[in-house]
């Protein structure tokens, strides 16, 4: 049998993120485990869940990578929805039972085009109930198949693009970015109910999670042959790559002692010094350019620096 340590090389590879396809029927949670099972003892997690019949890009945080889900929860995404109109679910998807059916005759292209226009921008949304929203300490879903409805709050979202890319009267493909936190069959129940002939999300794609690509994703399969063939650690994006859109300052060897220990620093100077960064989440990296911590740079008080995460166990 192949060990560990052959097939994946030096244990610093396996700190990252890997870009996995999901296959339909899998949660993210069988993902996690599949993934686990393949570098074995390392810690795995994952970054923005995908429902069990949809496919697409799922963000693996391996290693170190796991204590930065957070930062990267925000990311926009992007999503092929297939919407089916005239038919309204209990669960806004296709693993529903059909709650109404309506003749989509005299339904056409122009009348969709007019109501998606409605749905670009801010958003107001309702989350559904068959979703892991808690309320109250409970989880919708859960309310839901006891036959409950509870009330919920909306919330703010944000759909950057909405495209539709064809329409044969009845079933229309969607391009969908938006924010964080957007259920995508919620938004195809509203367009379907905008109609005045119900819908809902027939199949989902996700295509793009932030700069994270479908067509960068692995399958498990494809995962577990990098293994095999000693490559894996090619595929892995590094945390400093991860965190790309948060400022550098960079550190000298005194100071990288104490952000390894999470001690506050003042002011420091050198590339990225923080005269030219503004206040917020910063990457602290010594000067060989090794990624130490994540810290938040406070230009109100004494422009110090406080340590939120430590990255690496040394500076060296």
């Amino acid at each position: 049998m192949t060990s560990r340590a052959t097939a994946l090389g030096r244990k610093e590879i396996l700190d990252g993120v890997l870009v996995v396809h999901k296959e339909t029927g899998w949660t993210s949670h069988d993902v996690v485990a599949k993934v686990r099972a393949i570098l074995r003892d390392s810690k795995v997690g994952h970054a923005g869940t995908l429902d069990p019949s949809a496919t697409g890009v799922l963000p693996i945080l391996v290693g170190r990578a796991t204590r930065i889900a957070e930062y990267l929860v925000n990311w926009d995404k992007e999503y092929r929805a297939q919407l089916r109109l005239g038919e309204a679910t209990d669960t806004q998807d296709a693993t529903g039972q059909v709650l109404a059916r309506t003749d989509l005759t005299g339904v056409t292209e122009t009348d969709l085009q007019t109501v998606l226009t409605g749905f670009r921008g801010p958003q107001r949304q309702l989350p559904p109930m068959y979703s892991a929203v808690k309320v109250g300490g409970q989880r919708l879903y859960k309310a839901a198949r006891a036959g409950k409805t509870i009330d919920r709050a909306e919330r703010s979202i944000v759909v950057h693009e909405l495209e539709l890319v064809s329409f044969d009267g009845r079933d229309a493909i969607l391009r969908v970015v938006c924010s964080k936190g957007t259920y995508v069959r919620t938004l195809c129940a509203d367009i379907g109910q905008a109609l005045g002939v119900g819908g809902h999300l027939f199949a989902l794609e996700r295509r793009r999670v932030g700069p994270l690509l479908i067509e960068q994703a692995l399958t498990i399969a494809q995962l577990a042959s990098h293994c095999e063939a000693s490559t894996l650690g090619s595929q892995f994006l590094s945390l400093d790559e991860l965190l790309f859109d948060f400022p550098t300052v960079v550190v000298n060897e005194e100071q990288a002692q104490r952000v390894l220990h999470g001690a506050p620093l003042s002011p420091v100077v050198g590339e990225g010094a923080l005269s030219q960064v503004g206040a917020g989440i910063v990457r602290l990296k010594n000067e060989a350019g090794r990624l130490l911590a994540i810290g938040t740079h406070d230009r109100t008080g004494l422009g110090a620096i406080r340590v939120r995460k430590v990255l690496n166990l040394s500076s060296h």
